[in-house]
């Protein structure tokens, strides 16, 4: 569905431009001091995520470590689905791993607070997110929006000039594409499962039959094609997170973005502290890092999106009040995400 204008507005005020000091300068809130001090004792955290790669992933750890010294992070890195399934097998087990689930998911986050399995803990640091981060959240504090994911197009710059590359999603499904596109899966992807809806909203199932019909290279993490356009297997990627296409561009590798005429897709990614964390207060504390400007500046580097307005927009990305945005409905999320993983395997043999 096209976004409101209201959450493009709330989006738009992320862009305001301030400096921040290094973590280790900035002074600790009191809430976070009383935090700090509970927490120090607990020593670690455990943290199971899917909204990042496996760089800024361990930098983020990295980071709160150097906020709060004495904690350290046991970053534990996946695709969204099985980063879930994870946390599924220790709660059958009976076992707590896990202090702070992150997916790209928002149907993951909505049922383990139907399970009664997050900690109902909103972090005082929410209260500065923009509006859009704010109001994506669980009104009962039970899990936070700390990631906004942009997932677009983009081409192998040495094999496909920009006159000749697709400008719309619809455009994928052209035979001259055969053999040529590269795409994650649902299965293993929250943000690919958001995509197939987004996708079936506007065109249909047979959409996804036209493109299996041009063979594409399916990987699992939604950044697999990327790997697969700095290797020349594919010229072009579908569903591609912003932020890990711009850091492979910055890295040198030919490839440009492409921002799709029918919408970009803007997928809300929730974190949530669980209810049997064995580390409650570094859980707590490690939400009201998420949620703060220097968790913002830690990951500004990796180019994703700040949801603080202290800290600017990751550079060569473009405005999001200059990008028409779609996304896929939170319930339909949960009531079907479930429904296109079976169709793509049905469709794609895989």
């Amino acid at each position: 569905m096209i976004l409101n204008r209201r959450l493009m507005l709330g989006l738009a005020a992320g862009g305001a431009m301030a400096r921040l000091a290094p973590a280790a300068a900035q002074e600790l809130r009191p809430h976070e001091k009383e935090l700090y001090e509970a927490a120090k004792r607990e020593g670690q955290i455990t943290w199971y995520t899917g909204q990042y790669q496996a760089e800024p992933s361990q930098a983020i750890g990295r980071g709160f470590t150097e906020r709060f010294p004495g904690i350290t992070v046991n970053v534990v890195r996946s695709t969204s689905q099985v980063a879930f399934q994870r946390l599924a097998q220790d709660m059958r087990a009976g076992v707590a791993q896990c202090d702070v689930f992150s997916s790209t998911d928002h149907s993951h986050a909505a049922y383990l607070k139907r399970q009664g399995r997050l900690m109902p803990y909103k972090p005082h640091n929410a209260e500065g997110l923009i509006r859009a981060a704010k109001e994506a959240g669980d009104p009962d504090g039970h899990f936070q929006v700390t990631y906004l994911g942009l997932f677009l197009m983009a081409r192998r710059s040495t094999d496909v000039s920009e006159a000749e590359a697709p400008k719309s999603w619809k455009e994928l499904t052209d035979p001259k594409w055969r053999g040529r596109i590269a795409v994650g899966h649902p299965g293993y992807s929250g943000a690919i499962t958001s995509w197939c809806l987004a996708m079936r909203e506007k065109y249909g199932w047979d959409y996804f039959k036209a493109l299996e019909k041009n063979q594409p290279q399916i990987g699992r993490s939604s950044a697999d094609p990327v790997t697969m356009l700095n290797a020349g297997e594919r010229q072009i990627g579908a569903a591609i997170p912003s932020a890990t296409t711009l850091l492979s561009i910055s890295r040198g590798n030919p490839i440009t973005l492409i921002y799709p005429t029918d919408g970009t897709l803007m997928v809300p990614a929730p974190s949530g502290a669980l209810k049997d964390a064995p580390h409650p207060n570094a859980a707590k504390l490690f939400m009201e890092f998420m949620t703060s400007p220097t968790y913002y500046a830690v990951t500004r580097p990796f180019f994703s999106e700040s949801l603080r307005p202290e800290v600017p927009p990751p550079p060569g990305s473009r405005p999001l009040d200059e990008v028409p945005l779609i996304t896929a409905d939170p319930k339909a999320l949960e009531r079907d995400g479930q429904e296109v993983k079976e169709l793509w395997r049905d469709t794609f043999g895989v």
